[in-house]
């Protein structure tokens, strides 16, 4: 073998070498490692906790998660599934919340703070969906989806009704009623987007289900306005003039009566399906 081939061959070997090294240290590099891994639970609590403390919600829920995980059964389980939960919950993490609650409420059923997990759950529920977009743009939520809301308002009646000692029980039911009312808006809305489309009978049918169902809500007089249009309409004078009367005694400033009631959205408005028919 020649001198230049041997010193060519050496080159080659180091720059092998140099690859093989260069590719072993950007594989530990970009490793993913868990640092919480194999930690003691108290530790993982606490590190979680802290998290928790600075506002850090996702960082938190994640170590929680890493406690559960490692450390299946115990109190530090019990508490960390709760304040995983909260964590998700502050986070926007609704569906991860709701999953979390109802992991332990199957495991946990006779629990001592088991009223708070449904209280929670609640709050979770009520906030699903549509809070980013209530929030970023002042949509009407009445029109959305009432899945999610309709599971809140059973999540707070049960903290009433199975926990009427509880903490929860005064803002559960506060919480209740502001529900219920959208229950209302939306069969409102819903009557009136009839009316506007010249559905007489449907939307005097809203306006009765509205009434026999959330009797005494935010939205009865407009109820009862909506029924005398839809009758004033259906050219029925008689069942007309009797839901104007009512409507004279329950809310003699009605807009209504003074003709200036529905004011239907604008063209702009009408096409953006994020916005109620009432406003």
């Amino acid at each position: 073998m020649t001198q230049r081939s041997a010193l060519l061959r050496t080159l080659l070997l180091l720059a092998l070498a140099l690859a093989v090294t260069g590719c072993a240290g950007l594989k530990n590099r970009f490793k993913d490692k868990d640092k919480n891994e194999g930690l003691p639970v108290a530790t993982l609590y606490d590190r979680a906790h802290e998290q928790m403390e600075r506002g850090n919600w996702s960082n938190g829920s994640e170590i929680f998660g890493r406690l559960i995980a490692q450390y299946p059964y115990g109190p530090y389980t019990e508490q960390a599934l709760m304040e995983q939960a909260y964590a998700q919950y502050k986070a926007g993490k609704h569906e991860d919340a709701i999953s979390t609650i109802d992991r332990f409420i199957r495991t946990y059923p006779t629990h001592r703070n088991i009223a708070y997990l449904y209280y929670l759950r609640g709050l979770s529920n009520m906030a699903r969906n549509t809070v980013f977009l209530a929030r970023a743009f002042n949509l009407d939520t009445s029109t959305r989806d009432l899945q999610a809301p309709l599971q809140a308002y059973n999540d707070f009646n049960t903290v009433a009704t199975r926990y009427p000692n509880s903490r929860y029980v005064a803002d559960a039911r506060q919480r209740m009623v502001f529900l219920r009312d959208e229950f209302a808006r939306f069969e409102l809305n819903t009557g009136l987007y009839y009316l506007r489309r010249g559905a007489w009978v449907s939307a005097a049918d809203r306006a009765t289900f509205l009434l026999e169902t959330y009797p005494q809500s935010a939205y009865q007089n407009d109820a009862v306005a909506l029924l005398a249009e839809a009758y004033t309409r259906l050219g029925n004078t008689v069942l007309a003039a009797d839901a104007r009367r009512v409507l004279e005694q329950n809310d003699p400033q009605h807009p209504w009566l003074a003709g200036h009631w529905p004011k239907h959205p604008s063209v702009l408005k009408r096409l953006n399906p994020f916005t109620g028919e009432s406003r």
